[in-house]
Order: C-alpha cells, then structure tokens, then sequence
C-alpha cells in the first residue's frame, strides 16, 4: 500500500489529501473511496487510519483535510462551513474521477463522525457516489442545537448565536476573528463533563491522538452556518443506493445514526459494535477492526465491477 501526497480544489481552494493504493495487482481499475474525517480531525487521525485499512483490502482511498482545516486552504482558520465541507466531499470525488487507477463507476464516500453526517448530504445529490458507510455518524448541527446526547437546553444554542452575532459585529469593525474552544482546558475540567467529553478530550489533546494541525477552536461565525444545517434532510434521495451505518452500542451520539437509519429507504443497514463509544471507534483496534471489516464488505459487494 502506497501513500502519495496530493492535492485538489474545491470551491477555490486547494485541499491538501494522502492518497492510499494498494501494492497488489489488479487487473483493472479499482474501486475507490472517499472518507472524510471528524469535525475538528485531521487526515493524519481516524480518517487516514480507516483510509490505509481499506487500501489494504483493495481500494483506492482518499483521506484529506477540509477547507479551512490542517493543511488545506482557506481563511479564517477554524471555520466550519457544513456547505463547504459537503462541497468538499464532492470535489474529493471528482479529483478521483481523474485517476487512471480508479474506476469513475465505483467511487464510495465514508465518513466518520460529522463527515458521516456530511457524506450523507453530499450522496444524497451526487449520483456519482454509488455507496456510502459511516462510523459513529453525526449531524454536527444536531450536536450543537441538541447536545450530543440529544437533551442539551436549548438556551446553549441561543447564547452561542447571540456570540456569533457579536463576532460579526466584531470582525465588521476591522477586529481580529473570535474564536471558541472546543475542548476543555484540563482534564479535570474534562472528566466533569461525563466520558464523551472527557474521551474527546483525551483524543485530541494527548498523545493518544493529538495532531498539531488539528483544529482546537472553531471560529464563533461557524455556529450560525451550522444551527441551520440538517444533513439527515435530504437522507430520502440516497436510495437506491446502498447506505451502511456503523455506530458502538455505548456511543451517546448513536441516536443519530438510528435517526439517519430511519429516514433512509431502500438497501440500508445499520451494524452496531458491541462495547465501543463514539470515539473507541476512532482509533482502537478492538473496534475498528470490525468496522473495517463491515466497511470492507459492504463496499466490495456494492461497488462490484
């Protein structure tokens, strides 16, 4: 398995991407996948850990940082933009469109947590898209209007507009970008938060996972662009194409992907991982070597030659 360094536009932005091929022979074009990584993530984390472990079960897999995020383009840092981002999973496809080794009529999307979300947005109008599997799948603007458990008061949502509206304000009158943390400052402080923040916590600031380009903050002006957005809306337009939903049976966020699961008609399926939370599906072995497996399957049977 090989990886090359790449990079493609989107929107006006260059991305920056790794690309995986596998070493082995192939007798044709191969299938390939597109896999998108957490909000905050980088393509040197679970992204580009799920990107290899299917490269070395035949696909061409492409792991890249959003716009605005790690490596890529785009001013301010920080910025989440759910538009951008499922624009970005677009363009990620057509840049493998243009490779020799890749099949054009066999190009699936994955995405992880609130790329699992936006990958389903993005299938949902790109035809192109053939299949698409999630792990631990999140409608980041749920998370921020809901929690991540779903019973978040809905005066933390107001309160977050009310600092996005001031940073307008704010940048209007020739100031700095506002940002706002996205984890807390210790791990004390963290294990107050109940283990799902504690687990994020862990994640991206030690060296389970930490990654420097990584993105700590987030600009407040993402908030208002992600309380509007609903990436379950459009789930009806997926099928006929297939759609695999992978959640761990302790995660707090998988009610989402039962939502997802829900609303989708057609081939569906949703696999649960006994024992594993939202982020054991991240990184640890016991857990994502069945995900990958399901992956691995699921892609092979639905984006057969």
């Amino acid at each position: 398995m090989m990886r090359t360094d790449v990079t493609f536009p989107s929107a006006g932005l260059k991305l920056a991407g790794h690309l995986y091929t596998p070493d082995s022979e192939a007798p044709g074009p191969r299938p390939a996948l597109v896999v998108g990584h957490p909000g905050s993530g980088v393509k040197e984390q679970t992204a580009g850990l799920y990107a290899r472990r299917l490269a070395e079960r035949g696909f061409v897999t492409l792991a890249f940082d959003a716009a605005y995020q790690g490596e890529s383009e785009g001013e301010p840092r920080g910025l989440e933009d759910p538009g951008q981002r499922v624009e970005d999973l677009k363009a990620a496809v057509s840049f493998l469109t243009t490779l020799d080794a890749v099949d054009p009529g066999r190009i699936g999307a994955m995405g992880i947590c609130a790329s699992g979300g936006y990958a389903l947005t993005a299938m949902a109008t790109d035809h192109r898209i053939r299949a698409v599997g999630t792990v631990s799948a999140v409608d980041i603007s749920r998370q921020f209007r809901l929690g991540a458990d779903g019973t978040q008061d809905p005066a933390v949502l107001e309160g977050m507009l009310d600092a996005a509206s001031a940073a307008r304000s704010a940048e209007a009158r020739g100031e700095d970008v506002r940002r706002f943390p996205l984890f807390p400052a210790t791990e004390e402080e963290a294990r107050r938060g109940g283990p799902h923040v504690h687990e994020g916590w862990e994640y991206y600031l030690t060296p389970r996972a930490e990654h420097p380009r990584s993105a700590k903050a987030l600009t407040w002006t993402s908030v208002d662009r992600l309380a509007t957005f609903d990436a379950f809306a459009p789930v009806g337009l997926i099928a006929p194409r297939p759609l695999l939903l992978i959640a761990g049976r302790e995660a707090v966020t998988s009610w989402m992907s039962v939502e997802a699961f829900q609303r989708a008609s057609g081939t569906k399926e949703l696999a649960w991982i006994e024992g594993a939370s939202h982020i054991d599906l991240y990184d640890k072995n016991a857990y994502v070597l069945p995900a990958v497996e399901r992956l691995a399957g699921f892609f092979t049977t639905h984006l057969a030659a």
